[in-house]
């Protein structure tokens, strides 16, 4: 029997084994037909994929799990799904991993983390249980996967009560190692409807004590924190969160919530301090990013991965191929003069083959490239003092595409979505802004693959991020200015 999306959608939190046994099957077929499936990305077999989960380095290799619903492009019942490799770059799939099918997370196995310990890789998510009334309520469980990759759950919740004062919206657990003990990060709504971020603390792992509220700000962060996570670059803190609901005044953002992050100067524990000077600022100017988890790696660097994809936004167009969102690139963290870059890793770079590099001068617009398909790195500097404009994804007429408008006096660049494909992601502003030091070069490493664009500004300095949806033929690269000279490097990459 097949299902019509409106039976799939009354059915989002049945069971996994009660669904009919081809339904997966007839979802294989359409998503195997997009032309919008992904070359370098971690994207979905079939269904939705949302938050990255559990990243880590156990047993001689990057462990990564995702929520996942692989029945529906909606959110429905979230298992964890996982994902492993040897190199960051080419990923494995390994299968459902975290089913949503206990008395614990029985409406949704949610976000969490991990850590190795001795001869296991330590999992902590967050259960999501509603009852007869749609009641939430939340635990905070464990698991454990051996070096073989078996995952057996623990029978307890290592926190089932909800703290004093504190809503059901309590979830998103990151575990790390800090001195001699434990510390989990939580997400937590307050009963005022205010965001918080709580610290435990354990010896084992097992048993947990509330430490209390972590102390960064002084400002409201919204009506609930989602995501947390504490990393350490070149032992430097850095916090990265999703404040849902934030006042603009304090982050200027345009998608539905933001990801955030602060430059700390001190983690202190005991006041549950994180010392800082600095403002939160967004983590990516893109459209489509969210729920970033980090890790600091056994090998001294500091990852992250983020989901290209919006817990508030509608149906994408992918969705009618049975598919929908996928997770952006590993990504290196460093701060350079208190300033947080990210960029691709290095690992990744090795996969790229230099198809052409050119230094050129025009006055007008110039079609300066049609690639065999959408799945290239662009890599090109502006000098100082210029303005124009960059069209990718374009067709041969330049009636649809991606236009990236820069000023490298002001440092401004602009990156508008409205004219991509024949069908436009339904949404109220297509247009992203980032702003770099101004009267200095310009230099963009834009990594385009088929269905998403990730453009990395100056190294890393700032990032803009993105869901795209081209027709197949518009492989097209135009670049218009007056008296603008610029170097450029093109790059096809192949896993």
């Amino acid at each position: 029997m097949e299902l019509s999306e409106k039976n799939i959608a009354a059915a989002k939190y049945t069971p996994y084994d009660q669904w009919p046994t081809n339904h997966i099957e007839n979802l294989q077929k359409k998503v195997q037909r997009s032309k919008w499936r992904l070359a370098y990305h971690i994207q979905p077999e079939t269904g939705l994929l949302n938050d990255p989960n559990g990243f880590s380095f156990f047993n001689g290799k990057w462990h990564l799990f995702y929520q996942s619903f692989p029945f529906g492009t909606f959110h429905g019942l979230k298992s964890w799904y996982h994902v492993e490799s040897v190199d960051l770059v080419h990923w494995e799939n390994r299968g459902l991993a975290i089913p949503a099918d206990t008395a614990y997370d029985s409406h949704g196995a949610y976000s969490g983390s991990a850590i190795p310990l001795n001869d296991q890789l330590r999992l902590f998510y967050t259960g999501n249980v509603r009852n007869k009334d749609w009641t939430r309520s939340s635990f905070q469980l464990g698991a454990t996967m051996d070096t073989n990759g078996d995952i057996a759950k623990l029978k307890k919740p290592l926190i089932a009560e909800l703290p004093e004062g504190y809503t059901s919206h309590f979830r998103d657990p990151q575990v790390f190692e800090y001195q001699d003990r434990y510390l989990m990060l939580i997400g937590a709504q307050t009963e005022h409807k205010e965001g918080h971020i709580l610290i435990y603390e354990s010896d084992d792992l097992l048993t947990w004590s509330l430490l209390g509220p972590l102390n960064f700000t002084d400002q409201q962060m919204g009506y609930m924190i989602e995501c947390p996570h504490l990393v350490r670059v070149n032992k430097t803190p850095i916090l990265i969160f999703c404040p849902q609901g934030l006042d603009q005044k304090i982050v200027s953002y345009q998608n539905s919530n933001p990801n955030c992050y602060l430059i700390a100067d001190e983690l202190d524990v005991t006041n549950r301090s994180l010392l800082s000077k600095q403002p939160i600022k967004r983590l990516d100017d893109g459209f489509d990013v969210y729920a970033t988890q980090a890790i600091d790696a056994p090998d001294g660097r500091t990852l992250a991965i983020s989901w290209l994809g919006l817990p508030e936004q509608g149906e994408y167009p992918v969705s009618v191929d049975g598919w929908t969102n996928c997770l952006s690139l590993v990504k290196e963290l460093t701060i350079i003069d208190n300033h947080l870059y990210q960029y691709p890793v290095k690992e990744f770079h090795a996969q790229k083959t230099l198809v052409y590099e050119k230094q050129h001068t025009i006055d007008d617009i110039t079609h300066v490239y049609q690639a065999n398909d959408n799945c290239y790195e662009l890599e090109i500097t502006i000098p100082a003092n210029k303005q124009g404009d960059l069209y990718l994804l374009a067709d041969k007429q330049k009636n649809r595409y991606l236009q990236v408008t820069f000023d490298s006096a002001s440092g401004i660049v602009h990156v508008d979505r409205s004219k991509v494909g024949l069908v436009q992601i339904e949404e109220t502003n297509s247009v992203r802004t980032t702003t770099l030091p101004n009267y200095r070069s310009i230099k963009m490493n834009i990594f385009v693959d088929h269905s998403s664009i990730e453009i990395f500004f100056n190294e890393g300095y700032k990032v803009l991020s993105g869901l795209v949806f081209p027709e197949q033929e518009d492989t097209n690269i135009w670049i218009e200015g007056s008296e603008l000279t610029y170097k450029e490097r093109l790059y096809t990459i192949s896993l």
